[in-house]
């Protein structure tokens, strides 16, 4: 039967008029000599404005057989021939183009959006079922590539949300209506999305056209959801003015000594092309530059550091970074080369501001923070859970009110002040939990005065975690005190948390949200929720109503 969809990579292309000739002029026509390219006009076949271009990149030898003659003492050798197809087209204002085989090494880098895949897959990716996650922490130089083929709620991956930069997501896909869901129900389909956007597009014309208006529709129109929408809150600095000053500080900052805030990154979309490559050439302001087998870049702050001031950030955006698939690091040895800038990553402060230079882009992380707080403190609070649980009687302590939720008649267990011991936790012991449910879950409670009373519920919850996922004597341990309490039951072995429930009541009684919630509080509870989830154990945070005490007046 005949496919009526493939994966490809979409990218769209930025500040190119959608005309014929603008497209022509869009491309390298060094390039497309080099790989005898052939040139056609589509636009008849599909309707819009579209070019293809179809060529091949060839080797006299491939690069490795020097090396297999030496090892097997046998002469052998053949060409190396790798095809190169690439279909542009303008569609509703807009430049979009498909890479077949090496085709995307004919798009310029300084016109692909870097931002467009990523703006749909946070959009249309289930934030559940995360296959795949880049993300880099400015000024670091780290870049985190976490792979998971089952799929996992975006939420475990640990992300430090305002202080890390998403680069591509992956996943599965939601209910967009692109040709490979409508051609069959029963299909589930997923997305790549950084740079690019890589999924199943149509094969026929206009089954493709279709397809990428309804990706530009989503991205236009629709929301990010709302697990995702932190993505978007680390924004890139776009104004002009602000730009050139940021890089007369940068230019400044290459002219001194190494102060730790310029680090080495291996540029967006590059990373399998770096673990591929055998040789580095670094070249700036030099005809051959220095070869190495690894990325040097004290080379490159050094060649850096001796240009002109003023000019020293051009310089690096004009330098190349070359890698080669083999040690020789011949012409026809290159996998790839891209500014000598993309491989800096810089951290430059103006007055009280930090902005942080990643792959030529600016961003500011500094206003990302107190939205990105707020975002996720109101997501953790579940409002309807509080109908669950008894008001809270003002005269009465924690443990009073542990017992009044025992009481329920919803299945709770007290656990206040059951302590078990371990080997490390050898004094008092480890309270692992005030009340457990009956499907597991571990409820925390705690009556806050101040900002220092959340501190310690927190620390506590995470001590409890830690415990039951590491301390076999604290699962033994809790499972006894579970199974010896009045009305307690047997849990199974090797009992594992997979939700945590604080229950908070506010000094005065207040409504918990995020703007009750204390300042520190809400920081340090941000920093449980990242770490829990990355142990794969949910957090709620649920407001207790809290009830006056009856007192007799005489």
């Amino acid at each position: 039967m005949t496919h009526t969809t493939a994966k490809r990579t979409l990218y769209r292309v930025k500040g190119v008029a959608p005309t014929i000739e603008a497209l022509y002029d869009a491309l390298d026509m060094t390039q497309l000599i080099s790989i005898s390219a052939d040139v056609e006009i589509l636009s008849d076949e599909l309707g819009v404005p579209a070019i293809m271009i179809d060529g091949v990149f060839v080797k006299a030898e491939a690069s490795w057989y020097p090396d297999l003659r030496r090892t097997s003492n046998r002469w052998v050798s053949r060409p190396s021939i790798q095809p190169a197809s690439l279909l542009m087209f303008a569609l509703d204002d807009e430049v979009y183009a498909i890479g077949y085989g090496l085709g995307h090494h004919l798009i310029a880098n300084r016109l692909k959006d870097k931002r467009f895949g990523l703006r749909f897959a946070i959009r249309q990716v289930n934030p559940a079922e995360v296959n795949d996650l880049v993300r880099q922490t400015p000024g670091s130089g780290k870049t985190d590539i976490t792979l998971v083929p089952g799929g996992a709620s975006v939420r475990t991956f640990g992300i430090e949300e305002h202080a890390q930069i998403v680069r591509t997501i992956g996943g599965r896909l939601g209910g967009v209506k692109l040709t490979v869901s409508s051609r069959s129900r029963a299909r589930v389909s997923s997305a790549h999305g950084g740079v690019g956007l890589r999924l199943h597009l149509g094969v026929d014309g206009p089954d493709l056209l279709t397809d990428v208006r309804e990706i530009s529709r989503v991205c236009r129109e629709e929301r990010p959801h709302p697990d995702l929408e932190f993505v978007e809150y680390i924004t890139e600095i776009t104004d002009a003015d602000l730009i050139a000053r940021l890089e007369e500080a940068l230019d400044d900052l290459l002219g001194g000594p190494d102060q730790g805030r310029v680090a080495g990154a291996v540029p967006k979309g590059r990373w399998d092309q770096y673990l591929a490559a055998r040789a580095f050439r670094m070249r700036i302001n030099s005809r051959q530059g220095k070869v190495g087998d690894t990325f040097d870049l004290a080379y490159l702050l050094e060649r850096a550091r001796v240009q002109r001031a003023g000019t020293r950030v051009e310089a690096l955006r004009e330098g190349k970074v070359v890698l080669y698939e083999d040690s020789r690091a011949r012409s026809d040895d290159v996998i790839c080369y891209s500014s000598a800038l993309r491989w800096v990553e810089a951290d430059v402060a103006l007055g009280d501001q930090r902005f942080f230079l990643l792959d030529e882009d600016w961003y500011e992380i500094g206003p990302a923070y107190l939205a990105t707080v707020r975002s996720q403190v109101e997501r953790l609070i579940v409002s309807s859970a509080t109908d669950d649980l008894p008001a809270w009687d003002l005269a009465h302590d924690e443990h009073r009110f542990c017992e009044d939720i025992e009481n329920s008649g919803r299945g709770y267990l007290c656990m206040d002040k059951k302590l078990v011991k371990t080997r490390l936790h050898r004094g008092n012991g480890v309270e692992i939990c005030d009340v457990l449910y009956p499907d597991g879950t571990l409820m925390m409670a705690k009556r806050a005065y101040r900002a220092g009373a959340l501190s310690h519920l927190l620390k506590q919850v995470l001590v409890a975690v830690q415990a039951l996922q590491h301390d076999p004597d604290a699962i033994v341990g809790f499972r006894e005190k579970v199974a010896q309490a009045p009305g307690g039951w047997e849990l199974p072995e090797g009992f594992q948390p997979k939700k945590v429930v604080l229950a908070i009541l506010l000094k005065d009684g207040a409504e918990l949200t995020a703007n009750t919630l204390f300042p520190f509080a809400q920081v340090a509870l941000l920093h449980t929720a990242t770490v829990l989830r990355a142990w794969g154990v949910a957090i709620e945070v649920v407001g207790v109503r809290g009830r006056p005490c009856a007192c007799v007046v005489k």
